[in-house]
């Protein structure tokens, strides 16, 4: 009996969201394909099926994952006040529990240590979808690149930080002062 149509699609799609969680709770080294492939409720055998490699599910799974962290972020936005928006952004991204939940978080902080390691493709996606991000941001906000550039990078070394280190006060005080400076980073450049 044939699978009804769409189903590979489905398949697919399954077995990207267990490698987008997989890759930001471990890490991409870390995680082998039948890990993956457990994760989604499958055997390893199928994977190849759907992919050529592990290389190309990185890339996938990269592109997966910002669509998914934006639409959070996003949604975070769009239930926000006009003014508020970048705020609840802000808020959302360095929130504790964005901090604890690192398997539905933004894959920017889990691969950005590991990512000048890996292919040149990977490098090339890695920085397209990092770009992506930079771009919602700055647009959010409406700000300049170079402060769209900053405030991502003051939010993705905040949450690497606030995840890093085994003292909760010591994270939520590195959460809190990452918050309100990328507030104060964008209002001052609003008055520039």
């Amino acid at each position: 009996m044939p699978y009804p149509e769409g189903h590979k699609l489905k398949v697919r799609g399954r077995i990207i969201e267990s490698a987008a969680k997989a890759f930001r709770t471990n890490g991409i080294r870390e995680i082998s394909v039948p890990v993956i492939m457990k994760g989604a409720g499958l055997t390893h055998g199928g994977f190849y099926s759907h992919f050529d490699n592990k290389e190309q599910l990185v890339l996938e799974t990269c592109q997966y994952a910002i669509s998914d962290t934006i639409a959070l972020l996003q949604k975070a936005a769009d239930q926000a006040g006009e003014d508020a928006r970048i705020e609840a952004v802000i808020d959302f991204y360095l929130s504790s529990y964005h901090r604890d939940q690192k398997e539905l978080g933004c894959i920017l902080p889990a691969l950005s240590a590991e990512i000048s390691q890996s292919s040149e493709e990977v490098g090339q996606v890695f920085t397209q979808e990092l770009q992506r991000m930079i771009d919602f941001i700055s647009n959010l906000a409406k700000i300049d690149p170079s402060t769209g550039n900053a405030i991502m990078s003051l939010m993705v070394g905040t949450i690497v930080l606030a995840r890093s280190v085994s003292d909760s006060k010591l994270s939520d005080q590195l959460l809190s002062a990452g918050k309100q400076n990328a507030k104060e980073l964008i209002r001052t450049s609003m008055h520039v």
